[in-house]
């Protein structure tokens, strides 16, 4: 069955960065926004960004990766990135992406999503 593909992820130390890349099948792609989430040991899954289909592409975040986080997609690819700056070790868990529907609801059964671990 068809799912999100992540990659990217990594050790890094606080301060570090490293950037995610995620591919999504399917040609509605480029009409669907995309999302980040993460998902650290034994909590709930988090939506960390996301991003506008359209033109301009506006991105939202989670409060606490502002100004840290970068959201884009490429839609001629299939593509939607994640560059993330000055990382903490609380930024550490399995990053996972996925579009939505207009309602908001996530379309993809979830990928395998890519370990990110921020530690000295």
């Amino acid at each position: 069955q068809v799912r999100p593909v992540e990659s990217g992820g990594g050790l890094v130390q606080p301060g570090g960065s490293l950037k995610l890349s995620c591919r999504i099948a399917g040609n509605s792609f480029s009409i669907r926004a995309a999302a980040w989430y993460r998902q650290a040991p034994g909590q709930p899954r988090e939506l960390v960004a996301s991003v506008a289909p359209g033109p301009g592409s506006s991105a939202e975040y989670v409060e606490s990766v502002k100004g840290r986080f970068t959201i884009s997609r490429d839609n001629a690819k299939g593509m939607v990135y994640l560059q993330m700056n000055s990382l903490k070790p609380e930024d550490t868990g399995i990053y996972l992406c996925n579009t939505w529907t207009s309602s908001g609801a996530t379309i993809w059964n979830w990928g395998q999503g890519t370990q990110v671990t921020v530690s000295p």
